[in-house]
C-alpha cells in the first residue's frame, strides 16, 4: 500500500500532463533540407567552376573558354580547350581577378556546407544555434564573392586572345561567340544560394514547435 503512491509519483514525472515521452529529434525538416541544398549546389557550383564551357567560339565546340581553361590556339581553332595551364596564362586580368573571386567564394560555399553538415548532426541547444549562425554568414558571404566573380568574368570579352576567336566581342557582348552551360550553372547556382542563409536561420530545432497535436485541437 505504501509503494503505490510512490509508483504514481515516478509515473507523473515520467510522463507531465499523461503526454508520451518525446524523443530527440534527428533533425529538423528545414535543417535537413538545407544541409542537402547546400551539398547540391556546392557540387553545381564546383561542376561549373571547372567547367571548360564558359565562352564558346562559333562552330561545333563543346568547349571552348572557361574559368581556368583556355581555348587551343591557331591553325587548330577553338574545336576544344588546351585544358588548365598556370593562372598566368589566364586570358586576362579581368579573367584572373573572376578565377580568384570564384575560387574563393567555392572555398566558403564548401565551408558552409560542412557547418551545415555539423549542426544537423547536433543536438539542440546553444552549439546548434551558433553553428547555424556561423554557416549562414558564410554562405551570404560565399554569395556576394561568387556573383562578383560573375560580375567580373564578362569584361574580359574585350581582350585580345577573345577577338582573336570572337569577332567584334567587347565588355558584356560576346560578339560571335556564345555563353556556354558552365556560366549559365554558376549563375543559376549562385542564384539559388541566395536561399541558404534564410534557411539556416531557421535551421535550429528549437524551431519545431513543442506543443503536441491533441492539445492544439
Amino acid at each position: 500500500m505504501l509503494s503505490r503512491p510512490g509508483a504514481e509519483r515516478g509515473a507523473g514525472a515520467a510522463r507531465p500532463g499523461g503526454s508520451p515521452p518525446r524523443r530527440p529529434r534527428m533533425c529538423s525538416g528545414v535543417g535537413c533540407f538545407w544541409a542537402l541544398l547546400s551539398a547540391g549546389l556546392l557540387a553545381a557550383c564546383a561542376s561549373a567552376f571547372l567547367s571548360p564551357a564558359w565562352l564558346l567560339p562559333p562552330g561545333r565546340a563543346a568547349a571552348g573558354f572557361g574559368l581556368l581553361w583556355r581555348c587551343a590556339e591557331p591553325p587548330r581553332g577553338c574545336y576544344g580547350s588546351a585544358g588548365p595551364g598556370r593562372f598566368g596564362d589566364i586570358a586576362s586580368g579581368s579573367w584572373q581577378a573572376s578565377a580568384v573571386l570564384c575560387a574563393g567564394g567555392g572555398a566558403l560555399l564548401a565551408l558552409g556546407a560542412l557547418l551545415a553538415l555539423v549542426a544537423v548532426l547536433l543536438p539542440a541547444g546553444a552549439c546548434e544555434r551558433r553553428a547555424c549562425t556561423l554557416a549562414g554568414y558564410v554562405q551570404t558571404a560565399a554569395v556576394f564573392i561568387m556573383a562578383s566573380g560573375l560580375l567580373v568574368y564578362p569584361f574580359g570579352f574585350n581582350s585580345a586572345t577573345v577577338k582573336r576567336f570572337c569577332e567584334n566581342s567587347d565588355i558584356y557582348y560576346a560578339g560571335n561567340c556564345q555563353i556556354g552551360w558552365g556560366y549559365m550553372l554558376a549563375i543559376v547556382g549562385v542564384m539559388l544560394s541566395v536561399f541558404l542563409p534564410f534557411f539556416a536561420k531557421y535551421a535550429p530545432k528549437e524551431h519545431i514547435s513543442p506543443t503536441p497535436i491533441p492539445t492544439i485541437l
